[in-house]
């Protein structure tokens, strides 16, 4: 069974790849009618509107909050793709480009979403067979002795063949200080199947930026390896509000009066605060403020609920997180 496909906290649930209308049509019937059309088209219209590959690019415009310059990028790659494709279809030469990618940014800030995207439009372009995402990380590649690494490393790289391999925290694979560890071993296998089977597979690594830069300049190879470097932003408040506001809706939740401006006060404390992890903490606020909520609810057993009773975040609901109850730090003089 593939890996998971871990969604970024804030986002809409990443739609999966329409297919088109045929009768009892099976999925590789489906993806030969889609490969047929794309290789036919003779505009860039043409293209998009037979593999509906713009389909996937307008719900990253409109699904992910913020992150233009990702949004643009992403744009990018998939109009190369699309004038390849064309160039092939007019009998000009078209080498293969290079797709594996590096996204850095810190926790929560859209990268496994859009790296499912990303899967999405190779697919539908027929870049990858599948169209699939496979997200790992160290656990999953490196073994703990002698023998262990090749064959968990290939079994992963099985998985993912025809898709996209996502590879969080990937500077974890290399640790210098310790000479008995394994993450080597998996970067060469890694490497080897990246340059020799590039036609078949996308890989992905993610991280913190100034770890996935130490990588790179101790991993020459892969760095070469690596087209595009895309680089995630953190969330202004404003945004992150706005995913809040996407949140509570995908659950049926609402903010009551005044429980919208405690929420962004709440962000405009927590912000700056260690550990915060964009719209991954805003998950964990929101999760926080159901359950006290529920409590509020809970507490009048006799009550006859309306909907609304149960579907609007009080003021008081935000305003008892410990944030609120911590103490400024004292500016220094």
């Amino acid at each position: 069974m593939a890996a998971p496909l871990y969604q970024i906290p804030g986002q809409a649930a990443p739609s999966p790849p329409a297919a088109p209308a045929t009768s009892a049509a099976s999925p590789a019937e489906v993806q030969a009618a889609l490969a047929e059309g794309v290789v036919g088209a003779r505009t860039v219209a043409e293209v998009l509107a037979q593999s509906q590959a713009d389909t996937v690019i307008a719900e990253l415009e409109h699904d992910l909050i913020g992150l233009a310059p990702v949004k643009g990028r992403i744009r990018d790659i998939a109009a190369l793709l699309v004038i390849d494709k064309l160039r092939m279809n007019l009998g000009l030469q078209a080498q293969a480009p290079s797709l594996h990618m590096s996204f850095t940014g810190n926790p929560g800030t859209g990268k496994t979403t859009v790296a499912l995207r990303m899967a999405q439009i190779l697919h539908r372009l027929g870049y990858v067979r599948k169209g699939h995402l496979v997200a790992v990380t160290r656990d999953d590649l490196v073994g703990q002795y002698i023998g262990h690494t090749a064959p968990k490393t290939k079994e992963v790289l099985k998985k993912a063949m025809g898709g996209v391999l996502f590879i969080d925290e990937a500077y974890y694979l290399y640790r210098p200080e310790n000479e008995r560890d394994y993450g080597q071993e998996a970067i060469e296998i890694l490497l080897q199947v990246m340059e020799n089977q590039r036609d078949d597979l996308v890989v992905i690594l993610a991280g913190y930026k100034d770890r996935m830069d130490t990588f790179f300049r101790s991993n020459p190879g892969m760095s070469s390896r690596i087209a595009h470097h895309l680089d995630f932003p953190d969330y202004p408040a404003g945004d992150l509000l706005r995913i809040a506001d996407k949140m509570l809706e995908s659950q049926n939740y609402r903010f009551g009066r005044g429980a919208r401006a405690a929420f962004e006060e709440y962000l405009l404390r927590r912000i700056p605060q260690p550990h915060f992890a964009n719209a991954r903490s805003v998950r964990n606020a929101l999760d926080r403020a159901r359950l006290r909520q529920a409590s509020r609810l809970f507490a009048d057993r006799d009550r006859v609920f309306t909907p609304d009773d149960l579907s609007i975040i009080d003021e008081s609901d935000i305003r008892a997180s410990r944030v609120f109850h911590i103490a400024a730090p004292q500016a220094q003089t």
